[in-house]
């Protein structure tokens, strides 16, 4: 069996990028260090990471296709507003998918973020 246990996401400015998964999203770091911030996850479950870039990503667009989906515990119709309250820019409305109710943020650096409550 194949099982993605890590996913990392290079982005410009590590600091800025620390501030919005923490003070607009509310992720809480694992450990950090100057290349890079783990945030924090269950044991069993992936764990998920930004990092300063492996190689140069100057003038090159970040996040065009990539998705990647939190499953959350919460109501998304008030997750999404908290973190509109926060200043975090959602992409569309929430939506029904086969997995249950979700909603679509960007980041600073243009990935794509789903939060999905499971149906």
């Amino acid at each position: 069996m194949i099982q993605l246990t890590f996913a990392s996401l290079q982005v410009i400015n590590l600091e800025a990028s620390k501030d919005f998964y923490t003070k607009k999203l509310g992720f809480e770091i694992d450990n950090s260090n100057p290349q890079a911030c783990v945030f924090k996850y269950n044991e069993g479950q992936a764990s998920f990471a930004i990092r300063t870039p492996l190689e140069p990503i100057e003038g090159k667009e970040l996040g065009i296709g990539v998705a990647l989906w939190f499953a959350v515990n919460e109501n998304v119709d008030e997750l999404k507003e908290k973190f509109i309250t926060n200043g975090v820019t959602t992409a569309g409305p929430i939506i029904e998918t086969p997995f249950g109710r979700a909603f679509h943020v960007k980041d600073i650096d243009g990935y794509k973020l789903t939060f999905l409550q499971a149906g």
